[in-house]
């Protein structure tokens, strides 16, 4: 039986991994779960699943857990970065699972590398801000990324059995969000409710912006690069509206190798936690002939920007993607609570890569003071 410690356990790919335990209850064991502030889906998670250890980034929203907690129920409250780390270090925990969003999950997933846990990777921003770094740290300490991603682990699926000098290109496939086909005229003005409204995917707020601008599938290119050491050039990037090809790999003898399958985060989810195994499950067939056209369009990247603002961090190199992504993070926060328009966001990325000052191999320190002072750059800028 795997013990899991969960990072983010109340958000979308955190119930979404609670499901795949709650079906397989023979093969996983709940140790710890954290959440920021959703105390009431949280309590609902222990008396359920009886985690030893539950840590609450938020120090007001721990406190008010304590208070809600029945007294018959034995489990150690932790608050902020110091209880994230210390649940994804845990000497019974097998895998850790973080689905975080933002910075705060990279110094925890550091952590719980260098305490040699197999890592279920669904934050994206540990490898964009601190890739090389932690792929070395994983190197060193002989541990497993084994990525959530449903596009990532398209890609891993794929690359099963294969030499990794066999592969030409990894094809990154993007549903094109809510806004598929417009014109920048006509997005313009479109309100946070409307990038809301994912055509296929059920994702938290700020993933459904990124998805939206395409700066998630941005992320998701300077993701592939270090999980698969391949160079920026040997990632391309498709528009397909049925999200059921999730990504693909072409090798050098011109074949192509797919990963199909429904929509479903709760397939890569268990694939990521079972690995090597496949389970059964209840999850839904792919019925091709009711699917019956499978499409794919070039990426308009004049129209939607912040994928080719993606690119020119990832070749800029150093510490630029970590700018972009802190930025990314600060301008989507500043959009969903209507003080910026949609077009904002990568007018002001650009512009935070402009004044970024690089920093070449850097320390997880200087990472987090650029992920600092690119945060009050910012804020600064939009007052």
């Amino acid at each position: 039986m795997k013990k899991v410690a969960i990072l983010g356990s109340t958000g979308s790919i955190g119930t979404q991994t609670l499901d795949v335990v709650r079906n397989n209850k023979d093969k996983f064991e709940v140790v710890a779960i954290s959440a920021n502030r959703s105390v009431d889906l949280l309590l609902k998670q222990i008396l359920e699943f009886n985690p030893k250890y539950v840590a609450v980034y938020d120090e007001e929203s721990a406190n008010k857990l304590k208070e809600m907690i029945p007294k018959d129920v034995n489990i150690n409250i932790l608050i902020g970065m110091e209880g994230l780390v210390k649940i994804s270090t845990l000497e019974e925990v097998d895998v850790v699972l973080t689905a975080v969003v933002g910075m705060v999950g990279l110094v925890p997933t550091i952590e719980a590398i260098k305490a040699k846990k197999t890592i279920a990777l669904a934050n994206k921003e540990t490898l964009v801000t601190a890739g090389e770094l932690v792929m070395s740290e994983a190197r060193k300490n002989n541990v497993k990324i084994l990525p959530v991603d449903s596009e990532h682990s398209a890609i891993f699926q794929c690359l099963n059995g294969e030499n990794k000098e066999d592969v030409e290109k990894l094809i990154l496939t993007a549903s094109g969000g809510p806004f598929r086909g417009k014109s920048k005229e006509e997005l313009k003005n479109v309100t946070k409710n409307e990038a809301l409204k994912h055509p296929n995917w059920q994702m938290g707020r700020k993933i459904s912006v990124d998805s939206s601008t395409l700066m998630n599938k941005g992320l998701e290119v300077i993701e592939a690069k270090w999980l698969f050491d391949v160079n920026m050039e040997d990632i391309d990037v498709v528009v397909h509206p049925q999200s059921i090809v999730h990504s693909m790999v072409q090798f050098k003898d011109s074949s192509v190798i797919v990963q199909m399958g429904c929509p479903d985060m709760r397939l890569p989810i268990q694939y990521a936690l079972t690995y090597p195994e496949r389970l059964d499950t209840d999850f839904e067939r792919l019925n091709l002939s009711k699917v019956a056209s499978l499409t794919f369009e070039e990426v308009d990247m004049e129209t939607f920007p912040c994928l080719k603002l993606a690119f020119d961090a990832l070749k800029l190199g150093g510490t630029y993607p970590a700018a972009l992504n802190s930025a990314n993070e600060v301008l989507v926060n500043e959009f969903l609570n209507d003080k910026i328009g949609f077009y904002d966001i990568p007018y002001y990325i650009e512009i935070t890569l402009k004044n970024h000052k690089n920093i070449v191999n850097a320390t997880l320190e200087e990472i987090l003071k650029v992920d600092k002072e690119t945060r009050k750059f910012l804020k600064d800028l939009i007052k």
